[in-house]
C-alpha cells in the first residue's frame, strides 16, 4: 500500500496477501478488538500467531487485544487466549458488543472488518493518520473500560467453597474420581457433582480442561 490510502479487499486470504508488507521487526504496537477469534484468527493460525509472538513481546512489541465474552464461550478460544498472555500479550473482555472490529499496527495502518459475503469477508485497511488516530483513541477507551482476563474470568468462580477449592485441587492434580473424593472426604457421588458444577464455572468442556482453567487463575494452588 502507498501512504494515506485507503482499500478493500475480500477474505482472509486476500487480506494476508496485502498486509503481509505491514507485520515486520520494526512493528511495536498491536492493537486488536474484536467480538471473538472468528473475525481474524483461523485455528490453524493460532499457533503460528502464539509462536511469532513470544520473542516479539520479548523485544518490547505491546500487544493488545480486546474482546467481547463471546470469545469465552468456545474452549479453543479460550485456551488461544490464555496462550496469548503466556507468549507476553494483554487480554481484556468488554460486556458490550464492539461496533467495529479493526486492528492497528504502530498507529499508522487500521484494519476495518466488514460484512461477510460470497467472497469472504469484507476488510478494509487505510493508512490515513486522521481517521487511524481517531478509531485508536475510541479504542483506547474501550481497552481501559474492559477487564482483564483473569479478573474477568475470576469473577465468575467468586463464592468458591474451600471444598470447591479442594476439589480443583484434585482436578488439577489429574486425580481419578476415586482418590479424589476421598482426599476431599466426599462420597464419589457427590464429589462428581461438584465436578459438573466447577465445569460450569470455569467454561471447561472436560475435568481436565477444569484443572487448567483453573490454575491458569491461580485458583488451585496449594
Amino acid at each position: 500500500m502507498t501512504d494515506h490510502t485507503t482499500q478493500t479487499v475480500h477474505g482472509e486470504r486476500q487480506l494476508a496477501a496485502l498486509t503481509a508488507q505491514l507485520f515486520g521487526e520494526t512493528t511495536r504496537e498491536f492493537f486488536c478488538a474484536a467480538n471473538d477469534l472468528h473475525t481474524w484468527t483461523r485455528p490453524e493460525a493460532r499457533e503460528t500467531i502464539v509462536r511469532r509472538l513470544r520473542p516479539r513481546a520479548a523485544d518490547g512489541m505491546v500487544v493488545r487485544k480486546l474482546y467481547t465474552p463471546a470469545v469465552l464461550a468456545d474452549e479453543g478460544q479460550r485456551l488461544h487466549l490464555f496462550d496469548i498472555e503466556a507468549a507476553g500479550g494483554q487480554v481484556r473482555v468488554r460486556a458490550a458488543t464492539l461496533p467495529h472490529e479493526t486492528i492497528i499496527i504502530d498507529r499508522r495502518v487500521m484494519i476495518l472488518a466488514g460484512r461477510s459475503g460470497a467472497r469472504g469477508r469484507e476488510f478494509t485497511i487505510t493508512t490515513a493518520p486522521a481517521l487511524v488516530a481517531g478509531v485508536h483513541a475510541l479504542m483506547c477507551a474501550t481497552w481501559d473500560a474492559g477487564t482483564p482476563l483473569a479478573d474477568y474470568l475470576r469473577r465468575e468462580t467468586e463464592g468458591l467453597d474451600a471444598d470447591s477449592f479442594a476439589v480443583l485441587q484434585a482436578l488439577a492434580a489429574g486425580l481419578t474420581d476415586a482418590v479424589g473424593a476421598r482426599r476431599v472426604g466426599m462420597s464419589v457421588r457427590t464429589y462428581r457433582r461438584r465436578v459438573a458444577e466447577l465445569m460450569t464455572a470455569l467454561a471447561a468442556d472436560s475435568r481436565f480442561q477444569a484443572g487448567v482453567n483453573a490454575g491458569r487463575l491461580g485458583l488451585a494452588g496449594s
